[in-house]
């Protein structure tokens, strides 16, 4: 997703900005952008490219002294990536970035050529920026509100109008956006780590209100222009917390970080040795009465929830649907009263996910969010939600964000499992038990990954990967395998291991790689069955399984041998090795680990 900053105060604007939008990296983008009030009017520089490239022109011109601007970072939606589709966009009143997209500017596009507007770019932002200057009549706020009843879709705005050079506007819609409070400044951006450096306090604009910055104040406003009063809140993280602290890339930084995120998660949730979500409606009266539970999320999240799905039916006896949020919303799902539906987003701001949740109140469904972003919109929507406490994610591709969920879901089995007389008080609490053992068990593999790297060495140059696994061993392959495509670009599927020889098996030839996951001991010897049967094909297998067990020495190339621990919550502790893996494998590829092309990190538009 695009990032969004604005800077109103005494500094430069340029450098604040650049600044800003450097935090804001993680996001994904193909050019980069900013409008600047300076004494002549608003000067807008743009580049395509990486952020550096937008740095090298402004340095160019050491004139500039604006002390007022926007800044934003574009993944193109509408149009290629290019100068001309960069933002900002501007008209001859009106300059404007632009998060989101505009459904109807099509139509819009054609009234406003019936008025004599001209067009250079390819994107749905020129059309609405054109807009705003058509509807301008001297009053910034009358316009923004009349401007905005024409559109539909989704957006988060930074608005620059050319007669009030001393504010910024930003209004939101489907698409994050908050204000800063600075000392004499004041900011606009689409997530905190833009503005840590200069502020921790901040609020979250609602759906439709619009944000008036100047220099020494915020005015929030209503959707209908009126004056409104917003909560400030204080960011619980601070600088350090979005660096990367000596580690190569942000997400072997935060792959490093999971034994701290588990423990954070799972210990204030422990009271007396039994899971307590904290959650006042989730009583074990209320869980004893769930029918059927829908857990809806988008990409790794969903793969975190398949996993919850086969943990809370082994565990609990109740029936679990996994479904992507974007096909959940339009296959028109059946839920009902005494159902719960779990959604799943590390950002809280996922768009398709955010229309899930819609879709599962109007239907009458209790839901409950699973969410790392305190006060986002998944979190705000939900009728309950549980966070889970990972600190900041910066690398695109998730890592710890995952296994936190998967934690939190655990523990929402074992109480439901508890609740529900599916397991006897002393079976959770042996559980849990075990639960607080992962954040030790992760270390010691984690201190342990120079095997992993070699293996990364090994396989770096293949065009083909695949991954194989049963139950809960399969759930995490999945995840496995995006990890890889997403960083790394090899190509690699996923597969239940009793599939293949209903049709996969035909990929497998001489020298294929193949990932085996066989850390399941009731499916441990039909697992390596599977394995052999791509072995004796001409497979080259990495098999990732607990230390001690017997292996057939035809079965693998390489083995992985992972701590012994309860196989239920071998998923939480197989993830971390594969995470490394994929890591590794992009390092030595040369790819771009915390940025992979055409990825953003939070997805906002549908």
């Amino acid at each position: 997703m695009c990032g969004i900053v604005g800077y109103v105060g005494q500094r430069k604007a340029a450098g604040v900005l650049i600044d800003c939008l450097s935090k804001l990296e993680y996001r994904g983008y193909d050019s980069a952008g900013v409008a600047l009030f300076e004494k002549s009017g608003i000067e807008v520089i743009k580049a395509t490219g990486r952020l550096k490239v937008l740095a090298a022109a402004l340095e160019a011109k050491p004139e500039l002294s604006a002390t007022c601007g926007i800044g934003h970072t574009r993944w193109a939606t509408h149009g290629a990536p290019s100068d001309l589709n960069s933002h900002p966009h501007t008209s001859e009143h009106v300059t404007l970035v632009h998060n989101g997209i505009i459904e109807n500017y099509l139509k819009l596009k054609e009234m406003l050529l019936s008025n004599g507007y001209t067009f250079q770019s390819e994107t749905d932002t020129e059309v609405l920026v054109k807009l705003f200057d058509f509807n301008y009549d001297g009053d910034p706020l009358c316009t923004i509100l009349k401007t905005l009843s024409q559109v539909r879709g989704s957006y988060g705005l930074a608005i620059m109008f050319k007669d009030f050079p001393d504010r910024i506007y930003g209004v939101r819609k489907e698409s994050p956006l908050i204000v800063g409070y600075g000392q004499g400044e004041n900011f606009l951006a689409s997530d905190i780590p833009a503005l840590l450096k200069y502020t921790r306090e901040y609020s979250i604009l609602e759906e439709g209100q619009i944000a008036e910055v100047t220099e020494d104040k915020i005015t929030i406003y209503d959707e209908f222009g009126n004056p409104t009063e917003k909560e400030h809140l204080t960011a619980d993280w601070d600088v350090e917390a979005a660096e990367k602290c000596g580690y190569a890339h942000f997400m072997l930084k935060e792959i490093h970080e999971q034994p701290k995120a588990m423990l954070s998660t799972i210990s204030p949730r422990i009271e007396d040795g039994m899971p307590d979500l904290h959650v006042k409606s989730l009583t074990d009266d209320y869980l004893r009465k769930v029918k059927r539970i829908h857990i809806v999320a988008c990409g790794t999240a969903m793969h975190a929830g398949m996993v919850g799905k086969t943990a809370i039916e082994r565990l609990c006896r109740v029936p679990v649907e996994v479904d992507i949020a974007s096909e959940f919303r339009y296959r028109d799902p059946i839920i009902g009263e005494d159902e719960l539906t779990v959604i799943i987003s590390q950002s809280g701001e996922t768009l398709d996910t955010l229309a899930a949740l819609k879709l599962a109140r109007a239907k009458g469904s209790k839901v409950l969010g699973i969410v790392n972003v305190v006060g986002s919109s998944i979190a705000r929507e939900s009728d309950d939600v549980i966070y889970t406490y990972a600190g900041p994610e910066i690398a695109v591709a998730s890592t710890k964000a995952y296994s936190v969920q998967l934690a939190v879901l655990y523990l929402l089995a074992l109480r439901m499992a508890y609740a529900r007389n599916t397991l006897s008080q002393e079976k959770v609490q042996a559980y849990v038990k075990e639960l607080l053992r992962l954040p030790e068990l992760i270390g010691e593999v984690l201190e342990d990954s120079e095997q992993i790297k070699y293996l990364a060495s090994q396989f770096m140059n293949c065009d083909d990967l695949f991954y194989l696994g049963r139950g809960f061993d399969y759930a995490l392959s999945l995840e496995g395998s995006l990890k890889l495509k997403e960083i790394s670009y090899v190509h690699s599927e996923a597969y239940a291991a009793g599939e293949l020889k209903h049709g996969t098996i035909s990929l497998i030839v001489e020298g294929t790689p193949v990932i085996a996951l066989a850390t399941q001991d009731d499916v441990f010897e039909k697992t390596i069955s599977n394995v052999k049967e791509v072995k004796s094909r001409g497979a080259k297998v990495i098999l990732f399984c607990k230390k001690g067990v017997s292996v057939p020495a035809d079965v693998a190339d390489y083995i992985v041998s992972l701590p012994v621990y309860e196989e239920i919550f071998m998923p939480m502790l197989t993830a971390v090795p594969l995470q490394l893996f994929a890591y590794y494998m992009a390092v030595l590829r040369g790819c771009d680990v915390d940025k992979p092309r055409n990825l953003a990190k939070s997805v906002t538009v549908e």
